[in-house]
């Protein structure tokens, strides 16, 4: 070989030092004794090169085995290398694509690139300027495939499922439609762990604005300086440990979303700020002088009554106004106990593959417990609830016994630790555990159920549909066990 054709090799290896498989590579060249010194180029080089004299040949090879790029010269016998890349892209969108020519004109470069080449490449060859831009080519179409597959991802988080079968639910499902296609401002209404953040998010990510980022920050969790800063910016040294200028939240989101968590906790200093951010679009970043403007589209969430803070002059009525235009309030769970079932298979099974163990099933006597539960810390007191159970029950279905809260002993009066109050609170909290029970008992057998309980089919309905447990046992009739421990995902989530 010689002595230049050995120094260029050296550099130019791709596999040096490494251990991954060499990458497939098509040559199409009907000149043998070129076509072989390229495939010998090509392989020393690191590559695993396969030739072809027609672009027939090569169309035949692409249907049987997957190449990384294919290579092929202008002028063929049959047909031509530009109807070859309009065939090979057909057959393997991803393939990439480079055309050697002689005849190198305006017209020849259009047709290769229209028939989907990525570049071309002029005769007599060079094979360190083919190599390097082959290289280019595989490194462009990997950060390609890494693009899609990160923007896939950041679309799976950003579009959680809203896990419910009740009403309620399917309303909530409803108003994140139509706050998708709107680009009002948006106002989540619910308690502490109700899932306010993943109605956000499902609202993003359903959204025409879903490739631009959803930033989110707690209110409550700063102090009003850092409010301020985190959300409209701030210069550098516009205070003590200013060392550069950050442009905040408003305007890093671009046109996708900003997420204001309790609001509500805002001071009134701040609201002000936000208001004229609101109406005029645009923000004075902590320590200049010039707005500029901002294009994020706005979605709050609180779990306070902002009416009754308006009220008591702890919250502007202006800025309720201007914030509470889309306004979607997201039930407890307590009032949706139906859903309760499905939300802890769904919880157990993700909760389980984070920690790498199977999932187990739920006991129909754990369940109905899970389901009676008043749950004053709504979804987010649930999941760590089924986090403590996966710990302690080792793999064996999770029984009572793994539960924090347990059946109420019959006659026994009910504790108002972290339970109801009033009485009437009280008497529905029995009243649910208490038909919850009797439902697994017949294992959903409406029919069986009002018979033991002494009361007519209708009353027992309007009794369910009162306390949330419409679409409680459902499901499970025939199944034997109300956990559903399947994993495969039988539990009809959207």
């Amino acid at each position: 070989m010689p002595p230049r054709t050995q120094r260029l090799l050296r550099p130019l290896s791709l596999q040096e030092n490494n251990t991954a498989p060499p990458l497939p590579i098509l040559v199409v060249e009907d000149e043998a004794l070129q076509r072989d010194a390229l495939l010998r180029f090509l392989n020393r080089a690191g590559f695993a090169a396969h030739g072809t004299g027609s672009g027939e040949e090569a169309l035949a090879e692409l249907a049987k085995q997957p190449f990384t790029a294919l290579i092929t010269d202008l002028r063929l016998p049959g047909i031509d290398g530009v109807e070859v890349i309009r065939r090979a892209r057909a057959l393997d969108p991803e393939l990439g694509l480079l055309l050697i020519t002689a005849f190198a004109t305006v017209e020849t470069a259009v047709d290769a690139l229209r028939a989907g080449a990525h570049d071309y490449i002029l005769k007599p060859l060079f094979y360190e300027e083919l190599v390097r831009k082959l290289r280019n080519l595989i490194q462009h179409r990997e950060l390609q495939r890494e693009n899609d597959r990160l923007r896939a991802a950041l679309h799976q988080r950003g579009g959680p499922e809203i896990i419910g079968d009740s009403a309620a639910m399917a309303e909530v499902r409803a108003w994140v439609q139509r706050a998708a296609s709107s680009s009002a401002t948006v106002l989540i209404c619910g308690e502490t762990g109700t899932g306010k953040e993943v109605v956000a998010q499902a609202i993003h990510a359903q959204g025409p604005h879903r490739d631009d980022p959803m930033l989110s920050v707690n209110v409550a969790a700063l102090p009003d300086t850092m409010v301020e800063s985190e959300l409209f910016g701030h210069e550098k040294g516009a205070y003590t440990g200013a060392d550069r200028r950050r442009p905040g939240i408003l305007r890093a989101a671009s046109m996708g979303t900003v997420f204001l968590d309790e609001i509500g906790e805002l001071s009134l200093a701040v609201q002000a700020k936000l208001l004229r951010a609101l109406e005029a679009r645009e923000v004075t970043p902590v320590g200049a002088d010039v707005a500029v403007p901002f294009r994020a589209r706005i979605m709050c969430a609180t779990h306070r009554n902002l009416s009754e803070r308006v009220r008591d002059g702890c919250f502007r009525q202006d800025l309720f106004y201007r914030i509470n235009v889309l306004r979607i309030d997201i039930p407890p769970l307590r009032e949706r106990a139906e859903d309760t079932p499905l939300l802890a298979r769904h919880l157990l099974q993700r909760l389980a593959v984070r920690s790498g163990l199977a999932v187990p099933s739920i006991e129909p006597e754990a369940m109905a417990v899970l389901s009676a539960y008043a749950w004053p810390g709504n979804v987010r007191e649930l999941s760590n609830v089924l986090e403590r159970a996966l710990i302690l029950c080792d793999g064996r279905p999770i029984s009572t016994g793994e539960l924090p809260m347990q059946p109420p002993v019959k006659g026994a009066s009910l504790s108002t630790e972290n339970g109801p109050v009033r009485l009437q609170d009280a008497v529905d909290r029995f009243e649910r555990e208490h038909l919850a029970a009797v439902l697994v008992q017949c294992q959903g057998n409406r029919e069986q159920a009002a018979k033991l309980l002494d009361l007519s089919p209708a009353t027992l309905y309007r009794k369910l549909d009162k306390l949330g447990l419409k679409g409680f046992g459902v499901r499970d009739r025939g199944g034997g066990d109300s956990g559903g421990g399947d994993s495969g995902g039988g539990d009809n989530v959207e």
